[in-house]
């Protein structure tokens, strides 16, 4: 479960006949009804559809956090359907990275504790790793805010940081919601740039949530999710 598939020719994530069904009071919402799709390593995929279609609960499946009615989740070879929820989450905070549009990074932390939180989370913390993290927060812009709180920075750099702890433990998988429908146009571009950028650099696996058209416009292939079904161009 610790090794993903190297080749670039086979899905890193699989989903079948994948079913999410909410109650409702005395009813039930079906809010995915038999998804089948196929990810590929590599790839940057945005998801695009009204809100309450689905998109984050997909994103949910996908990472495990949230368990479907029917289907099946396979990343990496790992079926996610069958593992136990701690298993589940020890395999997320291994080979899943998140984004998220109002950031949820922890305020009583500094911008250095909070990037190293998912290394401490996976107990990989030494002097290498530390040595990422400065390089990181580097590349994001912010090496000279490392002792500062998040509530002193601003969105943009809110972001930046959270991207960087996003990719700090190199994840194989990354998921973002939304990630600048908190942002102003002009810093919402400069902050996806830079995702994009570090993102292709590593060969990551990028499903994105976006009710942006120019956001949507950077990724390989854009699916909609509608009435519960996901559609779109093929590979």
């Amino acid at each position: 479960m610790n090794t993903l598939p190297e080749s670039p020719a086979e899905p890193l994530i699989r989903l079948r006949r994948l079913t999410k069904v909410y109650p409702e009071g005395d009813k039930t919402r079906v809010v995915l009804r038999g998804v089948d799709a196929e990810f590929y390593r590599g790839e940057f995929v945005a998801l695009v559809g009204r809100s309450g279609s689905g998109k984050s609960t997909l994103l949910n499946l996908i990472s495990g956090i949230d368990p479907p009615t029917s289907g099946e989740v396979v990343v990496g070879g790992a079926d996610l359907t069958r593992l136990s929820e701690q298993a589940r989450t020890l395999f997320r905070r291994a080979h899943v990275g998140f984004i998220f549009q109002f950031y949820n990074l922890i305020p009583t932390l500094t911008a250095m504790e909070n990037l190293l939180l998912p290394l401490e989370l996976t107990g990989r913390i030494g002097a290498d790793e530390r040595s990422r993290a400065c390089e990181l927060l580097a590349r994001v812009g912010l090496d000279d805010r490392a002792a500062t709180f998040p509530d002193r920075l601003s969105g943009g750099e809110q972001q930046r940081l959270a991207i960087a702890r996003a990719l700090v433990h190199r994840p194989r998988v990354l998921l973002a919601d939304e990630p600048t429908g908190n942002l102003d146009a002009e810093t919402g571009a400069s902050v996806m740039a830079l995702l994009s950028a570090m993102v292709r650099e590593a060969g990551m696996t990028l499903l994105l949530v976006t009710h942006s058209r120019d956001v949507a416009a950077l990724a390989d292939r854009t699916l909609t999710v509608h009435d519960g079904i996901l559609s779109g161009e093929g590979r």
